[in-house]
């Protein structure tokens, strides 16, 4: 096993004993190069591997926190249903049912921001110009920050639905609004991907800055216009999420297969 995976391992297990508590902070560098007996670039590869499993997080100047590794990966299963808490609105797709309850994280954000190429490309306008985003970060409750959710709305829903792009924007939230506006009911398109966080979205989500995202991103499109007229984008640690989806047997797969008849 080379040095820096002998290393690694140790502190894993120390972590993993409460040796380390979470939200404590490793040893220094130069401490954790005398313990060990190696230089400063085992120690550097060591804590590469650790912060890639999600065990600390590397903060230039601030040390190595160590995080919550205890959270458990959550199941997302895949449909085509929309469901409605009475209380809450539509509920995003993260939440294992209507009526979970989740907490807000922080204050939510509103403000224009210059928007990034992908939303631009779906909301269509020019990427970077100021856009309305509304900004937060949830979690089931008592859990740590899951998802980092940006709501990216036009001119059009804005000007139509201004309280909408308020902070507090009532019952059902900003999706009611709009819909109330005249724009409902909206039709919504999903997409998914995976991607590298950005820095912003990893000190929000409390990850390392090079941890893989997954990402799901809903357009609502307007029933009257029927242009969109808001992209949500949701982006979860992707260790912490995963999909599932029920898969159907088409026509063509039909059981027991019938036997082919050998050509002439």
């Amino acid at each position: 096993m080379p040095r820096y995976e002998q290393v690694a391992d140790d502190l894993r297990t120390r972590i993993h004993e409460g040796e380390y508590a979470i939200g404590s902070k490793l040893p220094t560098y130069a401490e954790l190069t005398t313990t060990y007996g190696v230089g400063r670039g085992v120690i550097a590869s060591a804590l590469t591997v650790l912060e890639r499993e999600g065990l600390v997080r590397i903060v230039k100047k601030a040390g190595i926190r160590v995080l919550d590794w205890r959270v458990q990966r959550r199941r997302i299963s895949r449909g085509q249903l929309i469901f409605r808490d009475p209380r809450r609105g539509y509920v995003g797709p993260a939440a294992a049912s209507p009526d979970e309850p989740w907490d807000t994280h922080g204050k939510p954000v509103t403000s224009y921001e210059p928007v990034p190429e992908r939303i631009a490309e779906l909301l269509g306008v020019e990427a970077g110009i100021a856009v309305l985003r509304r900004r937060r970060v949830t979690s089931p409750a008592g859990e740590p920050p899951f998802q980092v959710v940006d709501t990216w709305l036009s001119a059009e829903a804005v000007r139509d639905a201004p309280k909408a792009a308020a902070a507090q924007t009532g019952p059902g939230g900003y999706l009611d609004r709009l819909e109330e506006s005249g724009h409902g009911p909206l039709t919504w398109t999903e997409y998914g991907r995976g991607r590298l966080a950005t820095r912003e979205e990893a000190s929000l989500l409390d990850v390392s800055a090079d941890a893989p995202v997954f990402e799901l991103v809903w357009t609502g499109r307007s029933a009257q216009t029927e242009r969109i007229i808001e992209v949500t984008s949701r982006v979860i640690p992707a260790d912490r999420v995963e999909l599932v989806s029920e898969l159907r047997r088409d026509e063509s797969a039909t059981w027991p297969v019938e036997p082919v008849t050998p050509r002439p």
